[in-house]
């Protein structure tokens, strides 16, 4: 398993230690991890051809590979609502190219009921999939929030070859971040993470409070094993949101978690 860092924008440090693309970059660099992830709509200060090439190639010289670029998704709204989340995800898609990213993040949002709505959101994740292909760049479906049977369906039902499934830790129905740390007991979220490790192929690994040395709200221990026995081979990313319950700053936060998954995955 690699070891990367999704370049958030959410830190807690004010003044911000970290406040661009570039200061995450030469962070990911000085912690020597293997990839990167970005978020289109934070931290770039272009869309330009030209800015998103010099940011590959630094990217590039530092060793880093880029894992994702983060879009949008959540397709439930009006038909003029969808068709601009659709637009956003294609053209979104268009700068992964460029990037070199080999895949966007997609949500799917709250678990639907109405037929009608899952119909809907369905055939704007096969409109998107279907201009992935023609491109060469895949999506994966972020559970923000939901369940491991809503991930499964939208997957199955989405049958398209460039749609998997990327892994949130801690955005799960129920989960701990929901409630400041209190598990859910109407939602397993390990057995969530059980019944759908082997769709993953990529993790963002939730950090919230980790100023210990391990994070206290989710238990990577547990989780790591899971993504083992179900043969993923992909990265764990670090996500850190800017929780203010750590006594460290970001940075610091930042180079404990990934000390901690990097230790675990030495351990398999």
């Amino acid at each position: 398993m690699k070891i990367g860092l999704y370049a958030s924008m959410f830190g807690k440090d004010d003044p911000p230690t970290l406040q661009s693309i570039e200061s995450y970059i030469d962070h990911a660099y000085d912690l020597r991890l293997d990839l990167i992830d970005f978020r289109r709509d934070r931290g770039f200060s272009s869309e330009d051809s030209d800015y998103l090439i010099k940011t590959k190639l630094a990217c590039i010289e530092k060793g880093l590979a880029i894992g994702y670029l983060a879009s949008g998704g959540h397709f439930v709204g009006s038909d003029e609502d969808l068709r601009d989340k659709v637009a956003t995800a294609k053209g979104d898609m268009d700068i992964a190219l460029i990037l070199g990213a080999p895949m966007i993040r997609l949500f799917c949002g709250q678990p639907l009921t109405d037929p009608e709505e899952r119909a809907r959101e369905i055939r704007c994740f096969q409109e998107v999939a279907d201009y992935g292909l023609e491109i060469g760049i895949a999506m994966g479906l972020q559970n923000h929030p939901s369940t491991g049977d809503d991930v499964i369906r939208i997957i199955e039902e989405t049958d398209r070859p460039n749609f998997s499934f990327l892994l949130d830790t801690g955005q799960w129905c129920g989960s701990p971040a929901r409630n400041r740390g209190i598990p859910d007991p109407d939602h397993d979220i390990y057995a969530y993470m059980q019944q759908t490790a082997h769709l993953a192929t990529h993790v963002r690994a939730k950090f919230y409070k980790i100023d210990s040395g391990k994070e206290e709200w989710i238990d990577y221990e547990r989780i790591v094993p899971i993504l083992a026995e179900a043969g993923y081979n992909g990265p764990l990313s670090v996500v850190f949101e800017g929780q203010d319950i750590n006594d460290c700053d970001d940075k610091e936060v930042m180079r404990l978690a990934a000390a901690q998954l990097r230790d675990l995955a030495s351990r398999l």
